[in-house]
């Protein structure tokens, strides 16, 4: 048995979402949030809350053991880029991106 969650276009980087992503793969839910809490990087409170949704989806849609479930997979992929522009001299003007990404997670027993 296995239950989803999903985030999409959130505002970070695929790259750094995936460092936290990678900490918490195949860990039993109360270490995988553990790790998540005491972790000062900004994905790791956006992936907790993910993580929570998947927790909160097995218990209410599957009846599941809390308890008994783990981290099955979870992957970011990178979303649509935000682009903006700012000022420069005699002007020019540079691009911004504002990358987005995509979260989803997987956890069962």
């Amino acid at each position: 048995m296995e239950t989803q969650a999903s985030l999409r276009g959130v505002r970070l980087s695929a790259q750094k979402g995936r460092l936290v992503a990678d900490q918490i793969r195949g860990l039993p839910v109360d270490k995988a949030l553990n790790v998540l809490a005491f972790s000062p990087k900004k994905g790791a409170g956006i992936i907790k809350k993910v993580l929570e949704s998947a927790i909160a989806n097995a218990e209410h849609n599957d009846g599941a053991d809390i308890d008994e479930l783990k981290v099955k997979t979870i992957y970011v992929e990178k979303g649509m880029v935000l682009k903006r522009f700012t000022a420069r001299a005699k002007g020019r003007g540079n691009r911004i991106t504002k990358p987005t990404c995509h979260i989803f997670l997987t956890v069962g027993n």
